[in-house]
């Protein structure tokens, strides 16, 4: 069984079962409120075929009156947040629309006109606190945009808010998702997921705060937590992109590469076009094969590292970067498969273009019309003079060479990262603010370094 169709036990994607004949979530029938729309969102997103009927039926909705209002809450359901947000400007007397508009356009990034909106409810509903915590995340966002190198400040400023507001609000589930996130600004991160545990003893499936503990549960190195929380949002939303995503590389860090491209897969049949699922698919596809040659494993690795670099990054003249673009010749990979037949028959493609173009090959060991097997042994030999040289030649080692688990690797490569010299350009900062990455692989990345005389930046 290959894994598209796999569905290892104790895994958490949802596979495809036989439709009923009625959408998940009524929405013509519903007395909808806020809250009644986001548990309608947990059974529409169950699965993929629940969430294409339901699909269907808000895109049949008429766009005027109260089946307009309802069809611009059902596309906030689907997240079409664009859409959801420019029809429900015309029902923004009513309460339940306007929150939801307002959610819309915090999802956009339009921080400050959702802050106007969720300012009017909060003052109409001060003992709802809902609104007010939109209000307050949104006046963050807005000011971490603006100022971002005074994230410590606008910590300190939203905790007062937080124990500022009236009625009982520091106390409730949304007072404890803001307090988190105020610690997590201040660098107090043993305070962040104590908030976010005490928020989430009371509401267990409030989606932001999950995300937000899961994420920050893993950056602290708290992997079977991280796991544990991935997975109750798995649940509560089964095509959740990000959750799926993380849940994944998760899995492939604790062996359970079928659980991995389950998730990956469940991914690709909601959204075709997500490469990076594509590419961590491929990945723990080939994890599952359990007899492999080591030595021939690590020499595709090098090589399909080398071979994926863009010819963009290279210094070329305009002639000769207009007829590859042409050719649709993009990577080195693209590259290394043509002859210089090939390339000198093409329009406008001449001796100095082919002159640039070998000098680029030769300085990764490679050669035009080269075949796999060649092309393999060249790039190891041009791995070993490069570990037999001074500093200068460390430095340009692949990153492949450092041995990194899974999780780092993929981090130090999404940076543009291919040599080792290329990771000391990065900080410790840098490194932790990218998803999937926490104070585990960041040690593990130090270690390596340490090994070659090398630190990260600021070190």
């Amino acid at each position: 069984m290959t894994p598209e169709t796999a569905q290892p036990e104790n895994s958490v994607a949802t596979s495809p079962e036989r439709a009923p004949e009625t959408p998940a979530f009524d929405l013509e029938k519903e007395a909808l409120s806020f809250a009644a729309l986001e548990a309608g969102r947990v059974l529409v997103y169950e699965s993929l075929d629940a969430k294409q009927r339901f699909k269907n039926k808000v895109e049949a909705m008429p766009t005027t009156g109260e089946p307009g209002r309802r069809r611009g809450l059902g596309l906030w359901v689907l997240a079409e947040y664009e859409r959801s947000a420019r029809e429900l400007a015309a029902h923004e007397t009513d309460d339940t629309a306007a929150y939801t508009r307002a959610r819309c356009l915090f999802a956009l990034r339009r921080f400050d006109e959702a802050a106007a909106i969720f300012q009017r409810l909060a003052d109409k509903h001060q003992q709802e606190p809902r609104p007010r915590s939109g209000l307050l995340e949104a006046k963050l966002e807005s000011a971490l945009l603006k100022k971002p190198e005074e994230s410590t400040k606008l910590g300190e400023d939203l905790a007062r808010s937080v124990a500022a507001a009236p009625g009982g609000f520091a106390a409730s589930v949304e007072g404890l998702y803001l307090h988190g996130r105020a610690a997590e600004l201040q660098r107090d991160l043993d305070g962040a997921l104590e908030a976010y545990e005490r928020a989430r003893t009371i509401d267990p499936e409030h989606m932001n705060l999950l995300t937000r503990f899961a994420h920050l549960a893993e950056r602290s190195g708290l992997d079977e937590l991280a796991l544990e929380l991935y997975e109750e949002l798995v649940l509560l939303r089964g095509i959740d992109t990000r959750a799926l995503l993380n849940l994944g590389v998760l899995y492939e860090d604790n062996g359970r590469d079928a659980d991995a491209a389950s998730c990956y897969d469940t991914v690709l049949r909601n959204d075709a076009t997500n490469e990076r699922a594509r590419m961590y698919l491929a990945d723990a596809r080939a994890a599952m094969n359990m007899y492999y040659d080591e030595d021939l494993e690590k020499k595709e690795d090098r090589l399909n590292q080398i071979l994926r670099i863009p010819i963009t990054d290279f210094e070329l003249s305009v002639r000769a970067r207009n007829c590859l673009n042409k050719m649709q010749i993009t990577t080195l990979g693209d590259l290394v498969q043509k002859t210089e037949q090939e390339l000198l028959s093409y329009k406008n493609f001449g001796e100095t273009s082919l002159t640039e173009i070998k000098e680029i090959l030769h300085s990764k060991g490679l050669r035009l019309g080269m075949p796999r097997d060649e092309a393999v042994a060249s790039i190891e030999a041009h791995a070993r003079r490069l570990q037999t040289g001074d500093r200068s030649d460390v430095m340009n080692k692949p990153i492949l060479e450092l041995s990194l688990s899974i999780r780092a690797r993929r981090t130090v490569e999404t940076l543009g990262c291919l040599t080792v010299g290329d990771v000391t350009k990065h900080s410790a900062e840098e490194l932790l603010g990218m998803p999937n990455f926490g104070q585990t692989s960041l040690q593990e990345l130090r270690t390596k370094l340490t090994e070659l005389n090398l630190k990260l930046k600021g070190e």
